[in-house]
């Protein structure tokens, strides 16, 4: 929808994207090899190849019925025991809840509550922008700056842990790619571990959302599990079950690609097929399938 980061901008799927996978995995840590089986099965990393959560965080379940609401929450439908929804929802109770954050780009409606300063901007002065999402990235290039909009963020984490979600869906993480090189991989990485200090220390589980050239330094940015978009249609699926011992959330958008997921990952991941818009049942284009 207009205001969430659903759809993949710069996806891996291209070619250099396919480049910059294969380096992430090669020089990675926290259990990425560089012979990852993209999108077939695999045999399981022993849980020691991973870095290891902290002891106070519940990670979600492995091969779950998983929906995704951030579009809107709605009752979960039979079998659903994952949901993800938008930090201003509550809540499914009895459910492993992941609580979505808009963490690295500002909602166009949140725009003008932003200092100036904190809005990406190029050499002219001119705010960078998503253009998917008509999202302003947010600058997170010196120290300084991850430090002031972490403190705005932090509070959003402290809100969904308020409301008793079990973990936080940090969106964006790869909006330096959109950001004409003036953020690097490395801003990414360093802000992410500023929000997953915080969420750890609410007790949260912290989810990498897509990106997954960076899959391989996972363990510097204190991630806990993957919430993938189209990770069939891109072959990274395997990737991702690699590194985060299964306890990856799948989306996809087409019924190709949830078909493609389930043949190669059925009996592993959380998968789950949404429309784009991801909508709320009733609406015209409502799309929910898990096989």
């Amino acid at each position: 929808m207009p205001t969430r980061g659903v759809t993949r901008v710069g996806s891996p799927g291209t070619a250099a994207g396919a480049v910059l996978l294969a380096l992430a995995l090669a020089a990675g840590s926290a259990g990425c090899g560089t012979d990852h089986d993209k999108n077939t099965a695999s045999p399981r990393p022993s849980r020691s190849a991973a870095a290891a959560p902290p002891t106070s965080v519940r990670l979600p379940p492995p091969h779950a019925g998983f929906d995704y609401q951030i579009g809107g929450a709605y009752p979960p439908p039979a079998g659903v025991r994952v949901v993800s929804r938008d930090r201003s929802s509550s809540p499914a109770p009895g459910l492993y809840n992941i609580c979505y954050v808009n963490a690295f780009q500002a909602q166009p409606e949140e725009r003008r509550s932003w200092p100036a300063d904190l809005l990406l901007r190029d050499a002219d002065g001119k705010v960078v922008i998503d253009e998917d999402w008509d999202e302003p990235l947010l600058d997170i290039g010196t120290p300084a700056k991850r430090e002031r909009v972490a403190r705005r963020v932090d509070r959003w984490i402290d809100g969904c842990a308020d409301k008793g979600y079990d973990a936080v869906e940090p969106d964006n993480y790869d909006s330096y790619s959109r950001s004409h090189d003036l953020l690097t991989a490395d801003d990414a990485l360093a802000f992410m571990a500023l929000l997953s200090r915080r969420a750890h220390a609410r007790h949260l589980a912290i989810g990498q959302k897509n990106t997954a050239e960076l899959i391989g330094r996972r363990g510097r940015a204190g991630l806990d599990f993957a919430v993938a978009e189209e990770c069939a249609e891109f072959d990274e699926c395997g990737a991702y079950a690699k590194a985060f011992d299964d306890r990856v959330v799948v989306v996809e958008y087409t019924d190709k690609g949830l078909r493609k997921a389930v043949d190669g990952f059925g009996g592993r991941l959380s998968i789950v097929r949404r429309d784009r818009a991801v909508s709320t049942p009733g609406s015209s284009g409502y799309v929910r399938k898990v096989r």
